[in-house]
């Protein structure tokens, strides 16, 4: 055949949620016999969800695995469909991807390439497979083929890149499908996200496609699936170094399909469109955000989301990001469907009864986000008013209380205990931590109340020099912005306010960031406290993201003359420090989703140890320089 129609379907799924799983399977195959698609991709570990983490130890996961795959071969009656599936063969366990005929399973091609670094840990769990080698394995009572397979089928060859196999450079499988004659490459895949990361999958597979001569699938999974990681659910289509189509990314859909045309023969004459997919670091910051917090909130059970709303710039984001959750799924996804995604049925034909997209919003914000400024003797009616103000215009439903009387109680316990006031001259961090730390239980209390997730409001620039209060403001379920840097935040808040129309973010946009845990009248400022947020910034990513030494940091950033030699050498010192001595606060974060192309999350993306030589040599070297 010199025509097939091809397509992939990215897919919501989650770790072990066998039947909503296979649901979005089935659909995705259904919606491809009605297209009339002659192969559907499907993204990698389906089946089981990607996230399963260390449950890929477990027997049994397998053995759930392969009756469900039982199902899928069913369901591909005249149709062909790659599925991924975790197999596990003598006494080793594989990432594949099984390829199925009408019915019949022709084999399962095994991941060669296991990603071990950043926010994956694959070889934990599997085994990689060496190139060219194949044997047979028994899955449900019946041998087939295994290994580095090509398929032929349709009159074509068929062979497949899982995912990390496409990101080696010289050891690339597709280059020795090359040299078989390959026609089709397929890569399911289960790549996170992280900004402007479209860009890098692009230049893997259209140029790719040119290389290996063959047309080119990419087919990620979609959505927030296992708490931390979000998946864009990209599909790329691609035909000898020509772009023939890309979806729109980051669809609230559960299953998102996108099919063409291809001509094998003549691929001039295969089925092309435009993309209308922004890869504007703005645009997939918020959409990345709201579905992360909507399939949070679903797949968790929860009824919605309460923040302690400062008026400051961190919490402002994350109340933007909760409204923006929902205009964008009813946007997208309409009342009926949205509603009941969530377990929220019974309020369809009250938000229905709205009279535009906005009431609507506004209606189930209302119910959805609770946010309370929670004052003290040191809280400026300024904060107060660009709280006070942003909540009403996304129409959260706004508390307002002080605590005074809390913070004096447990200060006047302390100080009979040990026999003298506490002044701020000399008890300065206690003084301001116990605000931070009684705003935590009130606010805790509203969460239970609702049953709803507790935004933490933490940033990755707060992470890394633990500006935080343990058990203060750093008490939450969630810590959506903890992956992003403040100075990128205060940027975001200025086009959220032009681009997206929230115009309750002006006050918020006039503020300086501040804490304001220090009385009023000594001006208290986050930057005064830590450094310039772009210093921040500059020496975070080479510290933390390229591994720099602080000699090294020096003289790159010296060159730069972003400030005077011995300022940049006393702001490196401080970094380091407090970097080192802060791992502790860092081990205990709220889940954040990953954002950037690095973290500061132990659980994910960079370890440290808690304790360690605090890189003193290191510092003095540099102060030598």
């Amino acid at each position: 055949m010199s025509k097939l129609k091809v397509a992939g379907a990215a897919l919501n799924q989650t770790p072990i949620d066998w039947k909503n799983n296979m649901a979005h399977i089935m659909q995705a195959i259904d919606e491809a016999k009605a297209q009339a698609v002659d192969i559907l991709c499907l993204p990698e570990l389906c089946i089981t969800g990607y996230g399963c983490e260390d449950m890929f130890l477990s027997h049994w996961l397998y053995e759930k695995a392969a009756e469900c795959l039982e199902e899928v071969r069913l369901a591909c009656q005249d149709i062909t469909v790659a599925v991924g599936v975790p197999v596990r063969w003598r006494k080793k366990n594989y990432n594949t991807a099984c390829l199925i005929h009408n019915t019949k399973i022709l084999g399962f091609t095994a991941k060669q390439f296991l990603p071990n670094e950043g926010v994956h840990y694959e070889p934990r769990w599997f085994t990689p497979w060496p190139a060219y080698e194949t044997d047979q394995v028994e899955v449900n009572g019946q041998l087939y083929d295994i290994g580095d397979l090509v398929y032929d089928l349709h009159g074509i060859r068929i062979a497949f890149e899982v995912c990390e196999d496409a990101w080696r450079e010289n050891d690339r499988p597709g280059w020795r499908h090359k040299e078989r004659g390959v026609d089709l490459i397929m890569n399911p895949s289960a790549s996170h996200f992280a900004f402007e990361k479209t860009r890098f999958r692009e230049m893997l597979v259209v140029p790719g496609s040119e290389h290996f001569n063959c047309a080119y699938l990419f087919v990620n999974m979609l959505g927030n699936e296992a708490g931390r990681m979000v998946y864009d659910g990209e599909i790329l289509i691609a035909q000898k170094g020509t772009l023939l189509k890309k979806n729109n990314r980051l669809s609230f859909l559960d299953v998102q399909l996108l099919s063409t045309v291809i001509d094998f023969v003549h691929p001039e004459r295969s089925e092309h469109a435009e993309s209308e997919d922004s890869c504007q670091k703005e645009v997939e910051f918020i959409k990345a955000e709201s579905l992360a917090l909507y399939d949070y909130m679903r797949k968790s059970r929860t009824k919605g989301f309460v923040l302690s709303l400062s008026g400051g710039a961190d919490s402002s984001t994350c109340a933007v990001l909760v409204a923006e959750m929902i205009r964008r799924g009813l946007r997208e996804l309409g009342p009926s469907v949205f509603l009941s995604k969530t377990g929220y049925s019974e309020l369809t034909e009250q938000v229905l009864a709205c009279r535009s997209l906005e009431e609507q919003a506004k209606f189930l914000t209302k119910r959805w986000l609770t946010t309370a400024y929670q004052a003290t003797v040191n809280s400026s009616d300024q904060t107060y008013q660009a709280a006070k103000t942003l909540a009403e215009s996304v129409g959260a439903t706004f508390y307002h209380w002080y605590i005074d009387e809390e913070v004096k109680s447990y200060t006047t316990t302390i100080e009979e205990a040990i026999q003298r006031k506490l002044n701020w001259e000399h008890d300065d961090l206690t003084l301001q931590n116990i605000q931070a730390r009684t705003r935590s239980p009130i606010i805790w209390m509203l969460a239970n109340i609702n049953n709803a997730l507790l935004i933490t409001t933490s940033n990755r620039s707060e992470g890394d020099v633990g500006y935080a209060t343990m058990d203060g403001d750093t008490s939450g379920s969630i810590a959506p912005i903890a992956a992003v840097d403040k100075e990128y935040i205060l940027k975001w808040l200025k086009w959220a306010e032009e681009c997206l129309g929230y115009s309750g973010l002006k006050l918020v946009n006039q503020l300086n960031p501040t804490a304001e845990l220090r009385p009023l009248e000594q001006t208290q400022s986050d930057e005064a406290d830590l450094m310039p947020y772009p210093i921040l910034f500059a020496i975070e990513r080479l510290a933390i993201r390229d591994r720099r030494s602080p000699v090294d940091i020096y003289r790159i950033l010296n060159e730069q003359q972003l400030e005077s030699s011995e300022k940049l050498k006393q702001h490196i010192t401080k970094f380091f420090r407090l970097w080192a001595r802060n791992q502790w606060k860092r081990e205990r974060i709220a889940p954040a989703f990953h954002m950037d192309d690095f973290n500061v999350d132990p659980r994910t993306w960079c370890r440290f140890p808690i304790l360690s030589g605090g890189f003193q040599e290191e510092l003095d070297a540099m102060n030598r320089l």
